[in-house]
């Protein structure tokens, strides 16, 4: 985190780059057209001279009439210089001022050329004169150049400046626009710094942000929504679990204290111990339901995947729970049948849950019905029981852990401490299932839906 560059700066020095890159990219181009453009304007000239001369020297009668003419045509003549050269290198005609070229007038083409140092544009040719056709004259142009130079460089000097210039503002200008295109980012840092257990409120600003943003504060939102909401859960079950464990807790201590405040005899002593050891199986089912619910939670494999039929363990269920319905004077009806695949001692336990759930609420004289149907990409378990019905705002709540529709009863044994509706949610889930609840009309109907799956 130290050595990585902060955004804005990085965005600041991209623009300042692209700024550089274009303003030195123009530039060039400027300079290299002008000096192109300078050179073009010279080489004209120099042409413009040399078709000068050729028509001087095919109308010149003699040595003397030449130098006279070419004296008149270019001896005034600003930047520019001339020599005219005999065949065996005597000097014909050479313009005051003629620069001492270095030998570039050897090393120079005929055509149009400059010299080492960048002052002199030179133009070496022959032609021969009326009065000697025979012998041709060697011709040297050298056009002084010096002004074209100075303004080059004065204006590769300005523009340097405005490229320095430009590069710098478009940097201060970029750092600006990345450092208020990334308010809304600091605004969001903001909130989330603000986030805690304590205060789980907080949101991003999903209106104020830019488009680009929204979709981001708005997946922050719903992470937001989705810890509170579990941490809602988490502090409930705390609580929850701490009053389930503190009861039993309570009345084993209770009951250890009493036993040993005064000397009793050996039936009194066995009493305690078999009332300890109630409390003591509550507790160790409630701890075997919780780790089984932590192990669902996080995908544990089914223990032993295997093809059944579903109702020849809902009838066996039915034995089990014939008492409890003939002493309530309750009826069971199963009806349908349909291929479960999946754990069967993992599907009775969902399906007990549910039916010693429907037993314990239907009254007296009542109907507890299991139906089952099968389809092509499922089987579905229904559990139904008449009586009163559950408010419609609890069902949501059914299957959390430790609930219960009526705090105020409690019931003996693991379904008592409010774990197996969220087991047997639990159950279904890890066979890729689902549950749902209807309650109406007198009636309360849990469905199990087991997916054919590997078929």
């Amino acid at each position: 985190m130290q050595g990585r560059l902060p955004l804005t700066a990085r965005l600041a020095l991209f623009f300042t780059a692209v700024a550089a890159l274009v303003v030195l990219g123009l530039g060039w181009l400027f300079m290299t057209a002008a000096d192109r453009h300078f050179a073009e304007l010279d080489h004209a000239a120099l042409q413009d001279k040399k078709h000068l001369i050729e028509d001087l020297l095919a109308n010149a009668e003699s040595a003397d009439v030449t130098r006279r003419r070419l004296d008149d045509a270019l001896g005034h003549h600003h930047g520019l210089t001339v020599s005219v050269l005999a065949p065996d290198g005597t000097p014909l005609f050479r313009s005051k001022g003629f620069p001492d070229l270095n030998g570039a007038m050897d090393t120079a083409d005929h055509g149009h050329t400059a010299d080492p140092e960048g002052q002199l544009r030179i133009m070496r040719f022959t032609a021969a004169a009326a009065y000697a056709p025979d012998a041709d004259l060697d011709i040297t142009l050298a056009m002084d150049t010096s002004h074209h130079v100075l303004f080059i460089a004065e204006l590769r000097r300005n523009l340097f400046l405005y490229a320095f210039t430009a590069t710098l503002l478009s940097g201060l200008l970029g750092l600006l626009a990345a450092h208020q295109g990334l308010a809304p980012l600091r605004a969001m840092k903001a909130r989330a710094a603000a986030v805690s257990g304590q205060r789980l409120d907080e949101r991003m600003p999903v209106d104020s942000v830019p488009v680009e943003m929204a979709d981001l504060a708005d997946e922050l939102n719903q992470m937001l929504d989705r810890l509170q909401q579990d941490f809602r859960k988490l502090q409930d079950f705390s609580s929850d679990l701490a009053h389930e464990l503190r009861t039993p807790i309570a009345n084993l201590l209770t009951q250890t204290q009493v036993t040993l405040s005064a000397e009793r005899d050996s039936a009194a002593y066995r009493d305690v111990l078999a009332s300890n050891a109630e409390e003591l199986q509550r507790l160790a089912r409630m701890v075997s339901d919780m780790l089984f619910l932590a192990k669902t939670e996080h995908g544990v494999e089914l223990p032993s995947k295997e093809r059944f039929q579903a109702m020849p363990d809902v009838r066996a269920l039915f034995d089990f729970y014939e008492a409890v319905a003939e002493e309530k004077r309750i009826v069971l009806v199963a009806a349908g049948d349909g291929e479960i695949n999946g754990d069967r001692l993992m599907f009775r336990r969902a399906v007990s849950n549910l039916l010693s759930n429907a037993l314990r609420h239907t009254p007296e004289g009542g109907r507890v019905t299991i139906n089952i149907t099968a389809s092509a990409d499922s089987t579905n378990v229904g559990v139904e029981n008449t009586g009163d019905v559950i408010n419609p705002r609890l069902i949501p709540r059914l299957f959390d852990r430790f609930f219960r529709a009526d705090p105020s009863r409690s019931h003996a044994g693991a379904d008592g401490s409010g774990l197996g509706l969220s087991i047997t949610r639990a159950i279904v889930e890890s066979h890729g299932g689902s549950v749902t609840v209807e309650s109406d009309n007198g009636k309360t109907l849990f469905l199990l839906s087991f997916p054919m799956l590997d078929k």
